[in-house]
């Protein structure tokens, strides 16, 4: 097992781990026990009481973060022509169709967000290998493949992020900075967890929300009352 540096040693003194803090506590305590001299992210983490192998237990959805989530995410827009200059003039990083479908082919992803139109789908299928694993697919219910591509790139660039439940039952997202203050963090966070409620499959059994964790790149998680997202 690794050791633990001062700073780790200081950050996991601070957090009482026999307690469960309040979402307002957790807000405060993860910029407290954070050491690194860049601005890290804050993360949640969200352990769900369904079985993600079943279609309809599947927890997917998007949430446009009030405070957006710190990072100037970098969008390509996927479009024709007659939609390019839509596209750019939205803040768009890359805008483009046949040169950049030929980057992705060689490999290159170096974007966090790929937004397209119905109409150029078809021409991304052979890509989902590419594209799959980094998460980068375009996908409709997203709101990533889209004929209003404006609304789309303002959407992504303001904070509007997509998150989905993995295989063992978690959400993981970013929800923010370090920087942030304290508010900012906690009305991130809350308005995430809203949307996870929001998305309770019926047929979904028991406990929904089962743990909820926080931490920042690097730190140690502290534990979130689960009951903050009802």
């Amino acid at each position: 097992m690794a050791r633990l540096t001062k700073k780790q040693k200081e950050a996991v003194a601070k957090i009482d781990k026999s307690k469960i803090y309040s979402l307002q506590e957790a807000s405060v305590l993860v910029k407290d026990i954070t050491n690194t001299k860049f601005d890290a992210s804050v993360d949640l983490a969200i352990r769900l009481g369904v079985d993600p192998r079943k279609a309809n237990q599947m927890v997917r959805g998007i949430v446009s973060l009030p405070h957006g989530t710190g990072k100037d995410m970098k969008v390509l827009a996927l479009v024709t022509p007659d939609k390019a200059q839509e596209a750019k003039d939205a803040g768009a990083d890359y805008v483009g169709l046949e040169e950049y479908l030929d980057k992705i082919k060689g490999g290159w992803t170096d974007v966090d967000v790929i937004i397209t139109m119905p109409s150029v789908m078809g021409k991304l299928g052979p890509l989902g290998r590419v594209l799959g694993p980094r998460g980068l697919m375009p996908n409709p219910k997203t709101g990533t493949v889209t004929m209003d591509v404006a609304k789309a790139v303002t959407e992504v660039k303001a904070g509007k992020i997509d998150f989905k439940v993995d295989k063992t039952g978690i959400v993981h997202a970013a929800i923010g900075k370090t920087s942030f203050s304290a508010d900012k963090i906690q009305d991130n966070a809350q308005e995430l967890l809203t949307t996870i409620m929001k998305l309770k499959p019926t047929s979904s059994k028991g406990i929904y929300v089962k743990s909820i964790f926080m931490s920042s790149t690097m730190s140690p998680s502290i534990a979130v009352d689960s009951k903050v997202s009802s």
